[in-house]
Formats: C-alpha cells, sequence, structure tokens
C-alpha cells in the first residue's frame, strides 16, 4: 500500500522557523520529483517546492530565499525547511511524490500555523 505520511507541523511564531518531513512506503517504481503543496483557508491549493531526482528546484515566488527543499532517496524522505516563517504560511501542508506518470498526494497533510 503506498503511503506518504507527513510530521513536523505546528504553531510557530512570526519569524520562526519549522522542519517538515515525509516518508513515503510501499512505492515500487522510481520516485521522480518530490515536493510539498499547500492550502490555506479559502486558497486554492499550490505547489510550494518541488525537487527533481537530479537535483533540480522549483519553489513558489511567496516562499523563495525561505523555504529549502532537500531529500533522502535512500529513504524515500522529502524535507522542507521553513525559516522566516509569516502568518501567510499558514496552511496544511501535503506532500506529494511523483512516480511514472502518477502523482501521488498524502491524505492527512500537517498544519502549519505561524501566529503570534
Amino acid at each position: 500500500q503506498v503511503e506518504l505520511v507527513e510530521s513536523g507541523g505546528g504553531l510557530v511564531q512570526p519569524g520562526g522557523s519549522l522542519r517538515l518531513s515525509c516518508v513515503a512506503s510501499g512505492i515500487t517504481g522510481s520516485i521522480n520529483a518530490m515536493g510539498w503543496y499547500r492550502q490555506a483557508p479559502g486558497k486554492q491549493r499550490e505547489l510550494v517546492a518541488e525537487l527533481s531526482s537530479g537535483g533540480t528546484t522549483n519553489y513558489a515566488e511567496s516562499v523563495k530565499g525561505r523555504f529549502t527543499i532537500s531529500r533522502d532517496n535512500a529513504k524515500n524522505t522529502v524535507y522542507l525547511q521553513m525559516n522566516h516563517l509569516k502568518p501567510e504560511d499558514t496552511a496544511v501542508y501535503n506532500c506529494k511524490a511523483d512516480v511514472g506518470s502518477y502523482k501521488i498526494v498524502s491524505r492527512k497533510g500537517t498544519l502549519v500555523t505561524v501566529s503570534s
């Protein structure tokens, strides 16, 4: 059974940092890109960051310079280091893994709340 499970969300003050992790399990094929989506209340889901198997990164303009995506291919794990967090970063964050032509997105997500 394919599963993506995130961890690391929580409440943080503006200017603070959080590190999200996502472990992929049950995937038999090669994972191409891994990344993170987020969805804030009342807003559309957006792709926050993506990292290809070749090392190419792609970030949303709103997080460039503040967020860093990385992955451990041996562990099928993707990370999102979030620094200088802002209230507008508050959202549910889901991870995703591209396997062949399939895009697998985690079901649960992890809530990040940036508030004083």
